[in-house]
């Protein structure tokens, strides 16, 4: 009778075998998804890198563009104008998504909270287009295309993901220092900013590498606010300032093969950049998950 008892019934043997194979099959296809995604990113990589790194060279990258029907020029203008329109859109974005994911995690009630991130959400979906559009006829129908107008619509595309992040990384402080905080009686805003805050600060500010990578490479935004520019460095904002994805587009519509190969530079400069301020954010990130949860 014990060795009957012993032996698995049938039904569970073929449901067990059943599970295993659904199990591995589902192991495969996850790890065949990876690798397309990572197929897919070396790729774009290596041909924008085989394309491109013929016209990298000092003149390129510290020269302006030729006159009009003259081969030849570099993207100083653009590499200044980038690096200024993405500064001012930080600096407009970043502390106002700061602010706005404290708030929502730390002080509003629950529904507020869930309002906030719902509308940033949705901030978050909106095509970059439509900012563009709408921040050429809140500014640039009055005022003229400049760096301002471009910077502010970059901020708007920047904000939400800030912010988002700012939420979800502020929820990862354990509610054991709030605690502790409260019982000692130290005001809660004191807390915030002396505990919760700091104890946050890396995955904070990968947050903010994050946006800042995500906006260096919007062009629709830009074609309505700053596109009509001249081939000058120009490091005020009050004008309308070059930027390398502009720039891009405007080669890639040439008829000319050496601008092709300098749009592809241009591509390479950018790209390079971006892949700089991920790696960035993602060993910030690691290392503030390391923080909060030792």
């Amino acid at each position: 009778m014990s060795a009957t008892s012993d032996t698995p019934a049938p039904k569970l043997v073929g449901a067990s075998s059943r599970r295993k194979r659904v199990n591995r099959l589902m192991e495969v296809l996850a790890s065949l998804a990876a690798g397309v995604a990572v197929a897919v990113l070396a790729l774009v990589v290596g041909t924008v890198l085989i394309k491109g790194i013929s016209a990298i060279n000092l003149d390129f990258l510290t020269e302006t563009p030729a006159p009009f029907g003259v081969a030849g020029g570099g993207i100083a203008d653009s590499i200044v104008g980038t690096l200024m329109l993405v500064l001012v859109a930080s600096a407009i974005a970043v502390p106002i998504g700061l602010l706005i994911g404290i708030h929502a995690s730390e002080f509003a009630p629950p529904r507020v909270s869930y309002a906030v991130r719902f509308a940033l959400d949705i901030l978050a979906g909106v095509p970059t287009i439509i900012t563009g559009i709408f921040i050429f006829g809140l500014l640039v129908v009055a005022h003229g295309q400049s760096g301002y107008s471009g910077s502010i619509a970059l901020a708007i595309v920047m904000l939400p993901i800030v912010a988002r992040s700012a939420q979800e990384v502020l929820g990862l402080v354990p509610n054991s220092l709030r605690e502790a905080a409260v019982a000692l009686g130290i005001a809660r805003w004191r807390m915030v900013i002396r505990i919760v805050v700091p104890s946050a600060a890396s995955g904070l500010i990968t947050g903010a590498v994050l946006g800042i990578a995500r906006v260096a490479g919007e062009t629709a935004p830009l074609l309505f606010t700053s596109s009509i520019v001249s081939n000058n460095v120009s490091w005020n904002p009050a004008q309308a300032l070059a930027s390398i994805p502009v720039t891009i587009f405007t080669l890639s519509e040439s008829s000319s093969p050496a601008d092709h190969t300098r749009a592809w530079g241009a591509a390479l400069v950018l790209i390079v950049a971006v892949l700089i301020l991920s790696v960035s954010a993602r060993s910030l990130h690691e290392r503030s998950r390391r923080k909060l949860r030792g």
